[in-house]
């Protein structure tokens, strides 16, 4: 049981969105990232990091994850070891870490922001391999983010008693 007062936060309800699916998407998705950064800024630096569940599934890490996925997706970088993605590095605190995701995410907006044809390819350039549509990228990401924001709940409750969306 954590040691400190349990701090409840608002719950946020589902966004209200447009009516097209590409409002729809990146409406929900908008909220998931917001979601997970919201349970990981302010956590403990030492407990973000910490491992709190047998498979060594950290807050930080996390994260760290998310923002690795979005920078493949929707940027086109390559990550050879996604298991690594799963750990900050040594230097990085809560705050470096919520800020770069902030950062690849605004980076991500951006290419979004250009893409009108859901079933286009996305505009990234990466040698040898062909780009996903950007209605299979969005749906990739809410499920990717929505997993990862659900572990990050659960998480931050186990360090400090955090709740809420």
């Amino acid at each position: 049981m954590p040691s400190t007062a349990r701090r409840r936060r608002r719950d946020a309800p589902p966004p209200r969105t447009g009516g097209s699916e590409m409002e729809t998407l990146r409406g929900f998705l908008d909220y998931l990232r917001d979601s997970i950064a919201a349970k990981v800024d302010n956590a403990p630096d030492p407990q973000a990091r910490a491992a709190a569940v047998p498979s060594g599934t950290n807050l930080l890490g996390l994260l760290n994850h998310v923002t690795f996925v979005e920078r493949a997706t929707f940027l086109g970088e390559r990550v050879t070891d996604w298991k690594a993605t799963f750990h900050a590095s040594a230097e990085d605190g809560v705050a470096e870490v919520v800020a770069r995701y902030r950062e690849t995410v605004e980076r991500a907006n951006e290419v979004l922001d250009g893409c009108t044809d859901l079933g286009a390819p996305l505009p990234r350039q990466r040698p040898g391999r062909s780009a996903p549509s950007v209605r299979w990228a969005l749906t990739h990401l809410i499920e990717e983010t929505g997993r990862h924001a659900g572990h990050a709940d659960i998480l931050r409750e186990l360090i400090d008693g955090s709740t809420g969306r």
